[in-house]
């Protein structure tokens, strides 16, 4: 294994998962906030699964986001 583009490919892949999650979360959020099902005080449970099937990796990690 090469570290040097392992480490490369799976900060790339970080990134584009943290990026695409915060965008789909601040969408909803806004769009319930505009809706009525959010008033902007909540605090949400996140969770996001995990899954590299070829490494055996299967992961659920969870927090919450307080809006206020």
């Amino acid at each position: 294994m090469d570290e040097e583009v392992f480490n490369i490919q799976l900060r790339s892949f970080l990134k584009k998962v943290g990026i695409q999650s915060q965008r789909e979360i601040e969408q909803a959020v806004r769009a319930g906030i505009s809706a009525g099902s959010l008033d902007g005080s909540e605090t949400l449970t996140a969770s996001v699964v995990l899954r590299v099937p070829g490494a055996d990796v299967d992961v659920t990690i969870e927090d919450d986001i307080r809006l206020a």
